[in-house]
């Protein structure tokens, strides 16, 4: 027998989520979703009448959910199996990223309660995150049902008189919390200093900051997919990464896996962006940012797009952390630089294949290179100084400035 979950964007039935006896997945847009002209859920399962069946429904949808090590201990505490997206969300899904919510066949989201809120104090903060390591997302607290997609521990919270608090019920949350890494060095500081460093050169990101419980300090940004209404209510807005849009595998997600390279994103922005230009110079930048900080995890989830109106546009930048300063992880890039993974091995000529190939394009991109380079390794050093005077310090600042000056000198040898 199928098993059926509904499916709602913005509150609004879009269509169900369907299960059959073997397991495999399907998608159905509900008849007046698709007659009403409705958003689409993803750039991969545009409107229409026809279901969409097999690989192209479980990778959205899957795409909804944590990935590898948080994923596997979901499952083993949810008691179901880690390759059965349908079961997750049947758990989890009642608010996804962006504005999707998932119920059982049927159920409807129940009406937003403003005042369904914990606030948490010191000692059930440090529970909470301790309970993060064996139950991720605070699965089965009741009240919650909460998927957040990516590597980390990390849970959706609010802040009530600048307070953090667990949201309960259908009201949407305002941020993401993510604790500690273990075994990865100062990982919060890591995060804090790339996305303030982000934001001094130029690229859109949320307002982030570390906070701290009992000394042990854990990192707050901004949900970019949450905004205030002219009433103070907060709203969603849709989203989705560039592996769901492009109808792509979660745990395929790195170029070298069959996950999506460099020209297949900016293609998906050429096609579909409300602002393609101006979207396309901006991942570019980010690729540059990425590479100079040494962020070898920017991999295809790494991206989205978000959903303001009927066209999409990329969303801001996020989980931004310099891999390269942690000699135990992989140097190699998650997607190439002109046919190169290793940044050692990236020259001028490879990153000429990104662009188009005539004089102009070489010049435009030359200038960006160049301005990216000199305004990190000049604004990195000015950061560090901001933290100190903001009493937040760590050794793995001069790290990250390190493989700053590193491949801004390599780059350096053939443009500054």
């Amino acid at each position: 027998m199928s098993r059926i979950l509904d499916v709602y964007l913005h509150e609004v039935f879009a269509g169900q989520l369907i299960q059959n006896d073997s397991g495999a997945l399907s998608f159905a847009y509900d008849e007046s979703y698709v007659s009403g002209n409705y958003a689409l859920l993803s750039l991969s399962l545009p409107l229409q009448a026809e279901i969409f069946e097999g690989d192209v429904a479980r990778a959205f949808f899957s795409g909804l959910l944590p990935d590898d090590i948080v994923r596997h201990r979901l499952a083993r505490y949810l008691g179901v199996s880690e390759k059965n997206p349908f079961s997750l969300l049947e758990a989890i899904g009642g608010e996804c990223a962006g504005a999707l919510s998932l119920y059982p066949q049927g159920g409807m989201p129940p009406e937003a309660t403003p005042d369904d809120f914990e606030i948490l104090d010191d000692k059930k903060l440090q529970e909470i995150l301790d309970l993060l390591k064996r139950r991720p997302l605070l699965a089965g607290d009741d009240g919650l049902r909460l998927s957040l997609a990516g590597a980390q521990d990390k849970i959706a919270v609010g802040l009530r008189d600048d307070k953090i608090a667990l949201i309960r019920g259908t009201t949407p949350t305002t941020h993401i919390l993510k604790p500690v890494i273990e075994d990865i060095k100062d990982s919060v500081h890591n995060e804090l200093f790339c996305m303030r460093l982000a934001k001094l050169v130029g690229i859109d990101v949320p307002a982030s900051q570390i906070r701290h419980v009992n000394d042990t300090p854990y990192f707050l940004i901004e949900r970019y997919d949450r905004v205030l209404g002219d009433n103070g209510t907060v709203k969603r807005l849709h989203q989705e990464d560039f592996c769901q849009a492009l109808g792509i595998m979660p745990d395929v997600k790195y170029e070298r896996e069959g996950g999506p390279n460099f020209a297949r994103c900016q293609d998906v922005l050429r096609e579909a962006s409300a602002k393609p230009a101006a979207d396309q110079i901006a991942l570019l930048e980010r690729l540059i940012f990425n590479y100079l900080i040494g962020n070898a995890d920017a991999h295809g989830k790494n991206f989205s797009l978000l959903y303001k109106g009927n066209k999409p546009e990329l969303a801001p930048a996020y989980d931004l952390l310099s891999t390269a300063v942690y000699p135990d992880l992989s140097a190699k890039m998650a997607m190439k630089i002109g046919g190169k993974y290793k940044p050692d091995d990236v020259f001028l000529r490879h990153w000429y294949k990104l662009v188009p190939d005539t004089a102009a394009a070489r010049k435009n991109l030359e200038k960006q290179i160049e301005a990216m380079a000199i305004n990190c390794r000049d604004k990195a050093h000015d950061l560090i100084e901001t933290l100190e005077k903001e009493n937040i310090r760590s050794s793995i600042f001069h790290d990250i400035c390190e493989v700053i000056n590193k491949r801004a000198n390599h780059i350096g040898d053939e443009l500054l």
